[in-house]
């Protein structure tokens, strides 16, 4: 036998051993993801009843929050965070809505927007303009080059629109023109100060509208509730075209007068590049809220700008 067979042997007899040595593989731990104690069941008909019934028996909001602005730019990885402000959110059934924040200390008005479920107006003290607008109207994207004048208001909070809490501070009825699907799926989130893993089942509620002559459904809106306590905890909403609008995370859920209701409320609007988290400190539901409370109080010296 050659030399070069005697190689080839050995080489053939070190590789059929290896197996038997245990040298292909290595054994780890992996963090096991801890489990909720209860996880509950439900169809997608209990689901929607659920959502509608709660939308149904909410006729009015109101809330005070603490309000944090931030603008970002996804592409270029920057995100620059605005001064916090005390504020309140009031909405009324069908379509008024009123938010308003004050200046941290001083407490006079940062802004005031009011809706009628048709037009809005937006007032800006500080400036004294107001912005008027239909309520359709989308912000524009936040320039690369925004210099605010005001640290606390240009541009995250002249981007605001009525859409903004409307989206996000109810989780509004399937209506009847509307078709829905669920998936049960299971998430992963670590806990930041304890280090421990956790796995959270979930149901994933898409909701969508049929096209007429056409198999292409239009995606409205995709819920994603958790299974432990069948709350949302999550809202992604989407515009005409099937683009993302609005996405609206709620957590830490808390008793607010025998209501259960999210005590943090980050709403991230990616096509403006405008995000809001509030910080919820009270809620009372169904408060009977009268007109003027949804009318602005301008000097007569106001600069109105119409919004095309």
């Amino acid at each position: 036998m050659t030399a070069g067979c005697n190689r080839a042997a050995r080489g053939l007899l070190v590789f059929l051993l290896i197996p038997l040595s245990g040298c292909l593989f290595t054994r780890r731990h992996l963090p096991i993801p801890r489990q909720p104690g209860v996880v509950q069941t439900a169809t997608a008909d209990d689901l929607v009843r659920q959502i509608n019934e709660r939308a149904d028996a909410q006729r009015s909001f109101y809330a005070t929050v603490e309000i944090s602005p931030s603008t970002f730019k996804a592409r270029e990885g920057i995100e620059k965070d605005y001064t916090s402000f005390p504020g309140i959110i009031m909405v009324r059934k069908p379509r008024m809505l009123r938010v308003y924040g004050r200046v941290p200390v001083i407490g006079t008005r940062a802004f005031d927007m009011v809706s009628d479920g048709t037009n809005f107006t937006l007032f800006i003290p500080s400036q004294n303009v107001a912005y008027k607008g239909n309520e359709q109207h989308r912000a524009a994207p936040v320039p690369a080059d925004a210099n605010p004048v005001d640290a606390t208001l240009d541009p995250a909070l002249r981007n605001m629109r009525p859409r903004f809490f409307f989206d996000a501070m109810v989780v509004r009825r399937i209506e009847p023109d509307e078709y829905y699907a669920v998936i049960a799926d299971t998430s992963t989130v670590e806990d930041p100060q304890k280090k421990h893993l956790y796995s959270v089942p979930e149901y994933v509620l898409s909701i969508t509208r049929h096209n007429p002559g056409s198999h292409n459904d239009t995606p409205v809106r995709v819920v994603t509730i958790h299974r432990e306590d069948l709350l949302p905890y999550q809202q992604d909403l989407y515009d005409d075209n099937g683009n993302l609008e609005t996405q609206v995370f709620y957590s830490d859920y808390s008793d607010f007068g025998g209501s259960k209701y999210p005590s943090l409320v980050t709403i991230k609007r990616p096509l403006e590049g405008v995000q809001l988290v509030l910080r919820v400190d009270k809620v009372v539901e169904n408060m009977a809220l009268k007109d003027d409370q949804f009318e602005i109080q301008m000097p007569k010296d106001t600069k109105i700008k119409h919004l095309e």
